[in-house]
């Protein structure tokens, strides 16, 4: 059955774009670390193509592991802290959706449910906050822990963070402010509620002390296939990052979460699947490849090493470049893609070197997603919506903004040509754009009908 609605899409932020190298490419501004132009710049080229939204990742540390590596790639170890830019973003921007990554592990419920509110009314309803537990040691170290907790336990924590925050966000009735100057009544008092959670981890009375926000409450995105995480997203997210390494498998996530939802007394529709793919478009193919292959020969050996001990979980930096790689080394199971670590053995069995290895990692890694013309990409593209295996997509462009640029230029006509994506903002909020619900406030409908 085709579908009527529209898919969606959003830019996914790392600061100079998504391949390590990205930095070294001569469009990018290697001053836009720290320079909120660069950031708006993306911001409004996203904008302006009608994207839903512009997707910061983050985590609340810098990378650990070789220094020489490290020393060559700025991702993790310079950016701004995310909410403080979405703040900055919220008021110089008008349409754009605006998500940053908050762990539930390294804050309080009352904090998180303040500052997302306050930059809800800031944007005029345009903020998501994207849940994660944290999956890296080096996070741990920065918050009174000896590395990371263990995973069933973050995902306890975050349940019941996540409950307080929904909680605390329904402390003002909708029209609870009464704004009347007559009777100097500012709200109505039996419009705000406290809340009073008492739980394993947390203890939170209430009330928050601000206003219902312009989407009732934020929207609420979350990545992650394991078990708990997908469980977690069929109750509480409203959009899901997933991984795009195969479309059967996309298809099988997609579908396995949706049909948790109505045991959670949500529907489906209220839940967008968005997997993160790596666009590299041209006009020919040996033009998309060509991109592909100018980042990947500007990577430093180094760094590559680097990336592939991450994936594979073993320290190759003592192991020559030109030299077979060392079948010891590999470990019995991935830490992250199956199908490509299987890809990876075979390589590595038919006798290439270190160095092989890590461009073929590299090309693979960075490059997971589509390389190719406009129509190809759409193709790719119109396949995963109209078959259920993605909602929409959390575009990782390799360079910022040239590769967003490239996108929009190249392919965004294309899918608009399909009709598959809108030519212009269905409604002002994040909410209306995505096509979502708006939550019904707890305290309001425990209230008895009025006779």
């Amino acid at each position: 059955m085709a579908r009527t609605d529209k898919m969606k899409l959003g830019t996914f932020v790392y600061t100079f774009g998504f391949h390590p190298a990205s930095w070294l490419h001569p469009a990018s501004d290697v001053n836009g670390a720290n320079d909120f132009a660069h950031l708006l710049d993306v911001a409004k080229r996203s904008e302006a193509a009608k994207f839903d939204f512009m997707f910061m990742a983050d985590s609340p540390a810098a990378a650990v592991g070789d220094p020489k590596a490290l020393a060559r790639i700025p991702t993790k170890m310079n950016r701004f802290e995310p909410l403080s830019l979405l703040s900055a973003l919220a008021v110089t921007t008008n349409d754009l959706g605006l998500v940053a990554t908050v762990s539930t592990s390294y804050y309080e419920p009352y904090n998180v449910a303040r500052l997302f509110a306050s930059i809800d009314h800031l944007s005029k309803g345009r903020v998501c906050w994207n849940v994660v537990t944290s999956d890296h040691d080096e996070t741990g170290y920065n918050f009174n822990r000896e590395g990371l907790d263990p995973h069933a336990l973050r995902y306890e924590r975050g349940n019941e963070f996540v409950d307080v925050v929904f909680g605390l966000w329904d402390s003002f009735e909708e029209g609870a402010l009464l704004l009347d100057r007559e009777n100097g009544v500012y709200y109505d008092k039996d419009k705000h509620h406290t809340l009073n959670h008492k739980g394993k981890h947390f203890q939170v009375r209430g009330p928050l002390n601000i206003a219902r926000t312009p989407q009732g409450r934020p929207v609420i995105a979350q990545a992650g296939g394991s078990e708990p995480g997908m469980d977690m997203a069929a109750r509480t997210a409203e959009i899901v990052f997933s991984l795009a390494s195969n479309i059967d498998r996309n298809r099988a996530f997609y579908d396995n979460v949706k049909r948790r939802m109505p045991a959670h007394g949500r529907d489906p529709d209220d839940l967008k699947i968005m997997p993160g793919i790596v666009i590299n478009v041209g006009e020919t193919e040996a033009e998309a490849k060509a991109k592909v292959d100018y980042l990947i020969d500007k990577m430093h050996p180094d760094v590559g090493r680097l990336m592939l001990s991450e994936f594979l979980e073993a320290d190759l930096r003592d192991v020559a470049l030109d030299k077979p790689f060392p079948m010891d080394r590999l470990p019995a199971a991935p830490k992250g893609s199956r199908a490509l670590f299987d890809e990876l053995v075979d390589f590595v069995r038919s006798g290439r070197t270190v160095g092989e290895l890590i461009r073929h990692y590299a090309e693979k890694h960075t490059g997971n997603g589509m390389t190719g013309t406009p129509a190809q990409i759409a193709d790719f593209m119109e396949e995963w919506f109209e078959t259920r295996a993605a909602d929409g997509f959390i575009l990782m462009f390799p360079t910022l903004p040239s590769s967003l640029d490239d996108f929009v230029r190249l392919v965004l006509p294309e899918l608009r040509r399909r009709g598959l994506f809108r030519e212009e903002y269905e409604g002002k909020t994040l909410r209306e754009n995505l096509g979502l619900s708006m939550p019904v406030n707890r305290f309001a409908k425990t209230k008895e009908p009025a006779r």
